[in-house]
């Protein structure tokens, strides 16, 4: 099979993508509605590892990262910010590093609650709360009251979250009906998740992977992907301004033709 000019491209936007691939042309400008950037923040316990240091140290370093990520968000703008930040399939993982990982969650939520505040930063958490510590549940619900009217970014964190399970609870209340819109089905979704369910605009994800690993299936039908070799703790914001830069330069047509779009 021979690839045509435009496909070649599109194959070329799968690779890793690091500051010296972004090209010379402006990008367009963003949406007035803003963007909704999810990241899968990958790399962790392998910059740890690399290092000598328990993986544990390795999702602490992550947390930073995340910090400086959401304060930059709204400058570049990024409205909706989702963040992969503990995977349902993460259970077959150590114990302690579970652990570690809902503690830091924990205290995360304490710690940064009237910060968000302040920052006009909504938080909301989508995925299972059943299996978490009732600490956490409780810190989170005190966060999501607390941030509820803020504006000026939503931010969701995915914890013990599946997409494949979402779908399926958001199908099994549908069991047996006969019509069905993609907008109803949507809504429902948004109800499963509590944090709502839009469109993803932009994803990223770090430490080299390049796959979606169960994460917003559904929301990423027409994502634009950004894979970035470095592991998630190294993440800084001028890679973020990278991947938004990327993301204008990119041809979004949705399945139409380019003319269509334009006209």
């Amino acid at each position: 099979m021979r690839f045509s000019p435009r496909r070649r491209k599109q194959v070329k936007n799968m690779q890793p993508l690091t500051m010296q691939h972004l090209a010379t042309t402006p990008p367009e400008p963003v949406s007035r509605s803003g963007l909704h950037v999810a990241i899968i923040a990958d790399g962790n316990g392998r910059w740890a590892t690399s290092r000598g240091l328990p993986r544990s140290a390795g999702h602490r370093a992550g947390a930073e990262s995340a910090r400086r990520v959401i304060e930059a968000a709204p400058r570049l703008g990024i409205r909706t910010l989702t963040l992969f930040a503990l995977s349902s399939a993460n259970w077959k993982r150590p114990a302690a590093e579970v652990n570690a990982i809902l503690r830091l969650l924990h205290e995360y939520l304490l710690v940064e609650t009237s910060h968000c505040v302040e920052e006009g930063v909504r938080l909301s958490v989508i995925g299972r709360r059943d299996r978490i510590p009732g600490t956490l549940r409780q810190a989170i619900a005190d966060c999501e009251a607390a941030t509820a009217s803020g504006a000026r970014l939503h931010l969701r964190l995915a914890i013990d979250y599946s997409a494949r399970e979402a779908i399926y609870h958001a199908a099994c209340r549908f069991y047996k009906v006969t019509e069905l819109s993609q907008e109803s089905f949507s809504n429902v979704l948004s109800e499963v998740l509590r944090g709502g369910s839009t469109d993803v605009d932009l994803l990223i994800r770090t430490g080299g992977e390049q796959r979606l690993s169960d994460f917003l299936l559904w929301e990423c039908a027409f994502a634009e992907f950004v894979f970035l070799p470095k592991r998630w703790p190294d993440f800084s914001v001028p890679d973020l301004e990278c991947a938004v830069q990327e993301f204008g330069r990119r041809e979004r047509t949705r399945g139409a033709l380019p003319d269509a779009i334009a006209g």
